[in-house]
């Protein structure tokens, strides 16, 4: 869920700046991000979650009402977030922010930036799938610990 928020934050706040007049844009926020940028976070972040996730799936394995929705999170993450990033999001940030109008014609960047942010509403709406997927999972962990701790009353 703190993932979701940060793709959310980064999606209104950072990436307005960054995709208004590409190719001038990109440079700007390329001299903007020396020191840290969106992958010094979700990087461990996004690492952190799986790990977090796995330890969730293994620590409440027995309760089968949860596990699936916890499993179904980690997919996603997994696959929506990590592979859909690398083999889509990754090449695109070589095109835009290393290579540049050195190597691309300026109508080449607008369209990968493009590309880019189409792509991004596509790893939002999977984010809000996993929040969503893992929160139903953690609601069935707690209710199945109230039912238990009542039935042993």
């Amino acid at each position: 869920m703190i993932f979701f928020g940060a793709i959310l934050f980064e999606t209104l706040i950072i990436y307005p700046d960054i995709f208004h007049d590409v190719p001038r844009s990109l440079q700007t926020a390329k001299a903007f991000m020396v020191i840290r940028g969106p992958h010094d976070f979700f990087l461990p972040v996004g690492m952190l979650a799986m790990l977090t996730g796995i330890g969730s799936l293994i620590l409440n394995w027995r309760v089968k009402s949860s596990r699936y929705w916890i499993l179904g999170s980690l997919m996603i993450i997994f696959a929506g977030e990590f592979l859909f990033s690398m083999a889509f999001f990754w090449p695109r940030n070589t095109i835009m922010f290393e290579e540049g109008t050195a190597v691309h014609s300026v109508a080449y960047l607008k369209q990968t930036a493009q590309s880019f942010q189409m792509g991004h509403w596509l790893r939002v709406t999977l984010s809000a799938a996993d929040s969503a997927l893992s929160f139903m999972g953690f609601l069935k962990i707690y209710y199945h610990r109230i039912t238990s701790r009542d039935a042993s009353k």
